[in-house]
């Protein structure tokens, strides 16, 4: 004969299993959660900088060394990469004179860690005084020093069509 084994309510062992599994990866859950939460605060912090022009705000949610790659299509259509260097793109974006504005735009995040290392995808669009420029997808990769998270390194996308 057979045994037949179904989960449902009316089974008080299954119950019981089913709770302790629920104690046991609720934390895991939460706080993987709360570490997603804390890399994108520090992300939009770092935005934050970004459009107020403050060099010294996007700094503090950096490390010491950024690396910057931008991912662009050559004249033949080809995909080419270009280093940027952060302190000239800091340098950049404080001389943008008053009378342009400017943001960037992220539309959504996608989070992945593994204890002090983290990736952020995050596609955006990017407005200059109001009308849409381009768009494109950033890629953080930030680690976590001394209990706070700090980008190392980011690289993106750009283009003008196909945007989401």
């Amino acid at each position: 004969m057979q045994k037949i084994f179904y989960i449902s309510g009316d089974n008080p062992l299954v119950m019981k299993y089913l709770v302790f599994l629920f104690f046991l990866v609720s934390p895991l859950l939460s706080a993987q959660q709360s570490a997603n939460l804390e890399v994108q605060r520090a992300i939009e912090l770092f935005f934050e900088g970004f459009h107020e022009k403050d060099s010294v705000k996007m700094k503090s949610h950096s490390g010491e060394t950024v690396i910057m790659q931008t991912i662009g299509i050559t004249g033949e259509g080809a995909p080419a990469v270009r280093n940027g260097n952060f302190g000239d793109f800091l340098k950049a974006i404080c001389s943008i004179p008053d009378s342009v504005a400017f943001r960037e735009v992220i539309k959504s995040y996608e989070i992945r860690t593994d204890g002090p290392m983290a990736q952020a995808w995050t596609p955006y669009e990017f407005l200059r005084n109001g009308q849409f420029s381009h768009c494109g997808v950033n890629a953080f990769q930030l680690v976590k020093l001394q209990g706070e998270w700090k980008i190392i390194y980011i690289i993106d996308t750009r283009r003008k069509n196909n945007c989401p």
